[in-house]
């Protein structure tokens, strides 16, 4: 069995929107000589961000995949979005990644937006790395942007490297490890320098604090420390590989990725100490050798016009082209290069490849030849924005479901349904640019363009008061009639009690075998009520009646229950009754003021908050909330929350609607 001859490095680009991981990629590839020439965002050429949506929106909105090499080490990168909204897409990746490089802004009013994803970095025990990138635009300290970015680490962190400034202007950076300087230059490589001693004191106190975290991990080292011996650099070295494979530390390196400022350095760095991916099969429990049953797991799935690829991660064994995964024979292996694709005939452990034609594996699935348990894998994120969609062309209607079915595979944050109630087709997803992509996917690979609207608000009906009310129907047309006579008690249930339905019927004045049309008839018509919606929490008493021993039948009975309902129920004065969710609001306690005026202000009522269990200097917010404020409620949230706030929802219970707010609705539904 063919063995892997070089290293391997699986490395995930992470980081808040427009924070340079698209164009740090580009840089890596250029410096390690996979491609000629470095695209931009602006020109929409770059290897990253190839899909048309990704170029519309000049941002990632999938994974994009590219391998190079550099050090004789084979590193396979997946550029992950960096938008809150496709989240999934970068959790579902990372679950396969050895390593991430976590690239941020050198702001530290930007810093809080790494949290989120720290968090998940730190839960699923990821190695990691921080990028600190464009520092031409910082006018923060490089200390202080350090102490920002601890505040939202668990981990403790590691400088590498102290920036090296004339004026404003980055120039170059002193190594920490050995503490030789060196000055950038724009596409070489950086050239040693002599060492700046005015920066002696503050490069002095970045080494200190990289050595005595370092120390935490290694008793000799600590030693050494207290004796005020000087470490060998071989030492510190191997305690920075020790510690990042086991995610006990944070490496923190800096550059300007544009300039290819700082990429050499990085790059060395993830052949030095960054884990073989060994290192995190083993912690997933399995035995990562080509010789092994072959096991592997799907990162992403792709659906284009050639065809669905499965993006997948190996973790035990090897994979040939035509083996058979999970009863489904594989169509082709592919290396990934942006939008190119390279056909080969087998894959090796550790790798990240691209597999043709597994129809029934979904994101997330184990795949093997004979049954094995499941790896694990990233929770899927609950949906918090909606749109009623329909197609823009009526023929296309039947084979919505289909398409919506293969769109959801390719991303499962997500969701769709056929409403119960309102009979909408609604998707839901993470947010307004989440689903305005994925519309726009159904357009382009489907030719299925769709019309939107928002949701509407599943209202329900009851009534405030009681009625006794005669209904009858009679019909003659030639032949046998129709006759059916009842009386009906009509009264309000309590909330949450829903509909009922009895008889008191006494010497058969309506026999035994009509009554069930009686109530057939009483609850098509609570289907729609007299302000036109469903009716609920209303008791119905089927108490007198007179029957024809020639006309009358359970459907001439079902016909008289409607009239009485319809006369009766005008009568008892309806009313609207709107749903409303239990939503728990997660954010930065800095924000938890403005999250308790937000839901104030959407006619929300504030249950308490408690700090946010597992999440440093967060809370938790509790609320009841109508679904009616709910339509644009997560985008006023990241407005308010830098773009990290979140919630759960779930339906609680009804409730009445305030007369002025149910007479806009009403007159809305009269007017559409």
């Amino acid at each position: 069995m063919t063995q892997n001859l070089n290293p391997v490095r699986n490395v995930a680009l992470v980081g808040p929107y427009s924070s340079g991981k698209t164009t740090l990629l580009e840089s890596m590839l250029a410096v390690t000589g996979a491609i000629a020439r470095k695209g931009t965002i602006k020109d929409g050429n770059t290897v990253g961000d190839h899909s048309p949506e990704a170029r519309d929106r000049t941002m990632s909105v999938e994974v994009s995949v590219a391998t190079t090499t550099h050090a004789d080490t084979k590193i396979t990168f997946l550029d992950c979005p960096g938008s809150i909204e496709f989240a999934q897409e970068t959790y579902n990746a990372l679950v396969g990644a050895g390593t991430a490089i976590v690239v941020c802004e050198a702001d530290v009013a930007k810093v809080l937006t790494l949290a989120p994803l720290f968090k998940f970095l730190d839960d699923w025990e990821i190695p990691h790395l921080v990028f600190i990138n464009k520092l031409d635009r910082c006018r923060d300290g490089f200390m202080d942007i350090l102490h920002a970015i601890k505040t939202v680490s668990s981990r403790p962190l590691v400088p590498q490297q102290y920036p090296i400034r004339q004026d404003q202007d980055l120039i170059g950076y002193i190594d920490l490890i050995d503490e030789q300087a060196y000055q950038y230059h724009a596409g070489q490589s950086a050239d040693p320098i002599p060492f700046p001693p005015e920066l002696q004191k503050e490069e002095q106190a970045a080494r200190d604090e990289m050595l005595e975290t370092l120390s935490e991990f290694d008793d000799h080292l600590l030693e050494e420390l207290l004796e005020e011996i000087n470490p060998p650099k071989e030492e510190i070295l191997k305690d920075l590989k020790q510690d990042l494979s086991a995610d006990l530390v944070v490496p923190v390196f800096l550059g300007i990725a544009e300039q290819d400022y700082g990429v050499r350095p990085l790059l060395d760095a993830l052949v030095r100490e960054a884990p073989d991916p060994s290192i995190t099969a083993e912690r997933r429990g399995l035995t990562p050798t080509a010789a092994g049953e072959p096991i592997a797991q799907v990162l992403k799935t792709y659906h284009s016009t050639g065809g669905k690829l499965s993006l997948v991660r190996i973790w035990q064994g090897t994979l040939t082209d035509g083996m058979t995964l999970n009863n489904e024979r594989v169509g082709g292996i592919y290396r990934l290069m942006g939008a190119q694709q390279q056909g080969i005939n087998e894959a090796l452990v550790g790798e990240l490849v691209a597999l043709g034609r597994l129809e029934g594996a979904k994101t997330g699935a184990t795949l093997s030849p004979n049954p094995v348990n499941p790896l694990p894998t990233a929770d899927l994120l609950e949906p918090v924005f909606a749109l009623a969609i329909s197609p823009e062309r009526r023929k296309d209607e039947v084979k919505l479901s289909g398409v919506l079915h293969k769109l959801v595979e390719a991303d499962p944050a997500l969701q769709w349904e056929q409403h119960e109630d309102t009979r909408e087709v609604i998707l839901w997803g993470q947010g307004e640019i989440h689903l305005q992509v994925s519309l726009a996917r159904l357009a382009r690979q489907f030719n299925l363009p769709m019309t939107t609207q928002p949701p509407q608000v599943p209202y329900k009906e009851t009534i405030r008061k009681s009625t006794n009310i005669h209904g009858r129907y009679k019909h003659q047309s030639g032949g046998h009639g129709a006759f059916g006579d009842v009386f009906l008690d009509i009264q309000p249930q309590p909330r949450g009690e829903g509909f009922q339905f009895t008889d008191s019927i006494v010497g058969g004045v309506v026999p035994k075998q009509y009554i069930s049309g009686v109530e057939t008839g009483v609850r098509e018509y609570l289907s729609e009520g007299p302000l036109g919606f469903p009716v609920v929490d209303v008791a119905v008493n089927l108490s007198n009646g007179s029957y024809h021993a020639v006309d009358s039948s359970e459907q001439a009975f079902k016909q008289a229950a409607r009239i009485a309902m319809t006369e009766g129920m005008a009568k008892c004065e309806p009313i609207l009754l709107e749903p409303i969710l239990n939503i728990q609001i997660a954010a930065p306690n800095e924000f938890t003021s403005k999250v308790l005026q937000l839901v104030s202000g959407r006619r929300g009522q504030i249950l308490g908050y408690e700090s946010l269990e597992g999440w440093q200097n967060w809370d938790n917010v509790t609320a009841y909330l109508p679904q009616a404020e709910m339509q644009d409620f997560i985008v006023e949230l990241r407005s308010l929350t830098l773009g990290v706030g979140f919630f759960h929802w779930q339906y609680d219970h009804l409730q009445e609607m305030p007369d002025k707010l149910m007479a806009n609705v009403l007159a809305k539904a009269s007017a559409g």
